[in-house]
């Protein structure tokens, strides 16, 4: 076989072997160079995912820590909040004195209607039982009307007047001053009569029979398209229908309305959190209540004057200055914070 080979089928087999060495080599410096790649693939998206995760991680905690220092802020100002509002109301708006004064009109008052109610209650326990005496003393009078029959005569006395006694009953001088009760007789009425009576005063609903009327012996039925007297009378007295116009009551319209007003009354009016890092509440304008303070006239409750407003005594000329300086100074007691 090596002797009969030419030079040029030598030179295509050592070609051919020179490819398939390349081929191999250069197959396994790829698949390295690929390995490599796959690799540091690897470590970027490892770097670069660690990065997103310890990110939204910050990102999390700032949120939280965030909502936690809004809290307690909020929390603080709701505090600072109570601490001057009790004291402007305890120095400004409930006075010790005007208190108890306008309890102890309150006492006066309610002593005066106590005894308006006594006097009202027994006037009318008289009157039930003036009612009460009244109504036996006409039963008895009924009832001596009733038994005159009772009544002694000169020859035979009555029950009520025994020859024992030394004077005779008071049963017995009602029945002499009494008259005997006359029986009245009932009046027959035709119940046809009072039926044409009733249909035209609107007494009572006309009431028409179902069934059919019996034929007169001596007349016959008139010829001619005649209707039922009974459908006739049914259709003439029909009850009214009332439209929705007229079932509609008047005041409708201002009923809807006071409903309306006592809805939005009843609704409450949520105030806005303390924000501090916003400038929405630093132009607002304070407005004070009309049952706290008045510039023109004093609010009364019964005959005296409860709440006052006494502009002499205030610290400061404003009152939105004294907030925190005040809840530092005046420290309220241990158990303030309990009520």
């Amino acid at each position: 076989f090596y002797i009969f080979r030419s030079v040029d089928e030598d030179r295509i087999i050592k070609y051919k072997a020179a490819v398939k060495i390349q081929s191999w080599f250069r197959g396994c410096r790829v698949r390295a160079y690929l390995r490599y790649l796959n690799k540091m693939v690897i470590v970027i998206q490892k770097w670069w995912r660690g990065y997103l995760s310890r990110r939204s991680f910050r990102k999390m905690v700032e949120t939280a820590y965030f909502i936690m220092k809004m809290n307690f802020y909020n929390e603080m100002a709701v505090r600072i909040q109570k601490r001057w509002r009790g004291y402007y109301v305890r120095k400004y708006i409930h006075n010790y004195y005007a208190l108890k004064k306008y309890l102890e009109a309150i006492s006066v008052n309610n002593e005066i209607v106590r005894g308006e109610i006594q006097e009202y209650v027994e006037m009318k326990e008289n009157e039930e039982k003036r009612k009460d005496l009244e109504k036996k003393e006409k039963e008895k009078k009924y009832q001596a009307r009733k038994m005159h029959y009772l009544l002694s005569t000169e020859q035979i006395a009555g029950i009520y007047n025994s020859p024992l006694r030394k004077s005779p009953d008071p049963m017995e001088l009602l029945l002499r001053e009494s008259k005997p009760l006359s029986h009245r007789r009932q009046q027959m009425k035709s119940s046809f009569s009072s039926e044409l009576y009733d249909w035209p005063t609107c007494k009572r609903p006309p009431t028409f029979s179902s069934a059919q009327p019996l034929p007169p012996i001596d007349r016959q039925k008139p010829q001619g398209p005649f209707r039922d007297t009974a459908e006739v009378l049914q259709q003439r007295y029909k009850p009214l229908e009332p439209t929705l116009r007229v079932a509609t009551s008047i005041n409708s319209v201002e009923k809807a309305r006071d409903e309306m007003k006592k809805e939005e009354w009843r609704n409450r009016i949520h105030d806005n959190k303390f924000l501090p890092f916003s400038s929405y509440h630093k132009n607002e304008k304070y407005d004070p209540s009309i049952h706290r303070s008045g510039k023109y006239v004093q609010e009364t409750y019964g005959t005296k004057h409860f709440r006052e407003v006494q502009p002499k005594k205030w610290i400061a000329g404003k009152v939105s200055h004294c907030i925190f300086t005040l809840a530092h100074e005046n420290k309220p007691s241990k158990n303030y914070g309990k009520t």
